[in-house]
């Protein structure tokens, strides 16, 4: 499907023009599906409420003086945070989300860097934020989310609606009629910081609007699909993949109780398009395939179906819901597609997904560029490919070796404004017009990426070879002995030494020695085993030659990506 065309978009010029267009379109259609308790039955919140709702708190923030001023968000995937976001970008300020998992010192750091007048957060993190009051004077307001009454030193959200609401029946219309420069910045996100400390990203209504409808017109998405909300919405990924994107197509977005509860939070919502990182997925395909490997002659079985499904797929029919229904009706039953960021996905595991009839298709990019650059079509894709550059963006590989590889730049308006207050980070990232992103990569026949490896991670041999960590890790991980790995090279007496360390999965060799798949031996001797297997995949100069174990999992960000600085400092 190489010459499919691109699908139609609206046109939307602002965030503030989407959610007026789509509280029109979708008036009565549910936007949220939202849990009033704790393992509740989920309630439906319609656009039309969710865009009076934003006007309520822009008109009742506007009534504190906040104009143009810049306000922080803080807390759990919720309707309030959704709310919050779109009140104050459209039309009171500059919002600026943090993550809700940032000890109180970091917290504090976020807030004094980007000089907020106020903050509004959860009853969640509001110890975090109450230790900081006496600290953050510079913040006017703390509005909590959950205190049904003003108090010490904070504000009531509920309180605040209630104002905002008394104004609009007063004929208030500030807020209404606020225009939006769709050039300047509205939005402020601290990046994750997985290699270095984090940056505050400067974006705009218009870089973010373009990426929604570029990103639209790759992937199909209408207004009958329900997303469930699993990443936190702070990072740029889910914000605008799993957020906003939704409020532009019409859809349903239904917040997820937890990790623990995704299965059931599926079933419940009916559930058909679900963002993730590789973690979430590989974690979920596992134990699809754990499940089938323990009912007698499960996989057996399962590749039958999937053989089956193949010949019924050459004469033009699809049989594998039939065929895989169990495992269908095991996610909710109405689960059509996967869309993998952040990290490079195991190519296996979206093939495995796509044999039994769930699409998985894994998309590219950063928070600079608000955030996607590349995606898998899904008429069009490559497993092993980060995806086609969007429409309207230039990407380009700059300066490639002798295997086309080489650091990816990108050019195009949905490319920051710039780094907050730090002019040297910005001149070295943005040149000639060029973000240089400061990951490896190359570009196939077909205009696929393909990513290599982070420029910072890359281990170089003496002779000039490069090593990119990256590709050895995914080898590695897909071990069934292997949980997760960090490889990084270390002076050698003659040359560069590729070493890695290893978190096995203590419970599955347990398990499989119980059972005699593998002989009584020690867990580094097992993994010792694992290596020199996956060694014989690589060229000679990319061995793992040394190795070391840990029983505690590397400390990751909110995405799950490894703090790889942190781990290696």
């Amino acid at each position: 499907m190489k010459d499919k065309p691109l699908y139609e978009v609206r046109k939307i010029s602002n965030l503030k023009d989407m959610i007026e267009q789509s509280a029109k379109l979708y008036a009565d259609k549910a936007a949220f599906l939202v849990k009033p308790k704790t393992g509740g039955d989920y309630v439906p919140v319609s656009f039309k409420k969710f865009k009076e709702d934003i006007d309520v708190l822009g008109t009742a923030l506007l009534s504190l003086e906040l104009k143009g001023k810049k306000i922080a968000l803080i807390g759990e995937n919720r309707y309030e945070w959704a709310t919050s976001y779109l009140a104050v970008c459209n039309g009171t300020g500059i919002i600026v989300p943090l993550d809700k998992e940032l000890p109180q010192n970091e917290i504090e750091n976020c807030l004094l860097r980007s000089h907020a007048d106020a903050i509004i957060f959860s009853g969640g993190v509001s110890s975090n934020i109450e230790n900081s009051l006496k600290n953050i004077t510079s913040c006017k307001y703390f509005i909590n989310m959950d205190i049904e009454e003003d108090t010490d030193g904070q504000l009531s959200y509920g309180r605040l609606m209630q104002k905002g609401k008394e104004l609009l029946a007063q004929g208030g219309r500030e807020y209404l009629d606020a225009v939006i420069d769709n050039e300047a910045m509205d939005i402020l996100l601290f990046t994750s910081g997985t290699t270095d400390k984090s940056k505050a990203v400067m974006l705009s209504h218009r870089n973010i609007a373009e990426n929604l409808m570029a990103m639209c017109s790759m992937l199909y998405i209408d207004d009958k699909d329900v997303f469930l909300s699993v990443l936190p919405m702070h990072h740029t990924y889910e914000c605008t993949c799993g957020f906003l994107c939704q409020m532009y197509r019409g859809c349903t977005v239904a917040f997820c109780e937890g990790l623990r509860h995704i299965v059931k939070n599926l079933r419940e919502s009916g559930c058909t398009v679900m963002n993730g990182v590789p973690l979430v997925f590989e974690s979920i395909h596992k134990q699809l395939m754990n499940q089938v490997a323990k009912k007698p002659g499960g996989p057996g079985k399962l590749k039958l179906g999937i053989r089956l499904s193949k010949i019924a797929g050459v004469f033009g029919a699809d049989i594998r819901r039939k065929l895989f229904a169990e495992i269908h009706d095991a996610l909710g039953g109405h689960l059509r597609l996967f869309i993998s960021g952040a990290a490079a996905i195991d190519p296996m595991v979206s093939k495995g997904f796509r044999e039994i009839g769930i699409k998985l298709v894994q998309g590219y990019g950063l928070t600079e560029c608000a955030p996607i650059v590349g995606l898998n079509r899904d008429c069009w894709f490559k497993d092993d490919a980060a995806g086609l550059p969007l429409p309207g963006l230039q990407v380009v590989i700059n300066k490639p070796n002798s295997e086309g590889i080489g650091e990816i730049k990108v050019k195009g308006p949905s490319v920051m404004l710039g780094y907050y207050e730090n002019k040297e980070a910005t001149d070295a990232s943005i040149r000639d017009g060029w973000f240089y992103t400061g990951d490896m990569g190359f570009m196939d026949s077909d205009g696929f990426i393909h990513i290599t490896g982070r420029k910072k991670n890359v281990i170089v041999t003496k002779n000039g070879k490069n090593v990119y960590p990256e590709e050895i890790e995914t080898l590695l991980n897909r071990s069934d002995y292997i949980k997760e790995s960090l490889v990084y090279g270390t002076e050698g007496k003659d040359d560069v030494v590729v070493c890695a360390q290893i978190v096995p999965d203590r419970e599955k060799i347990d398990e499989d020695v119980k059972n005699g798949v593998i002989g009584q031996a020690d867990v580094n001797a097992i993994i010792g085993s694992e290596v020199k297997r996956i060694n014989r995949e690589l060229v000679t100069y990319k061995y793992v030659k040394e190795f070391t174990l840990r029983d505690n999992e590397f400390e990751k960000t909110t995405t799950k990506k490894i703090k790889r600085y942190q781990e290696l400092a």
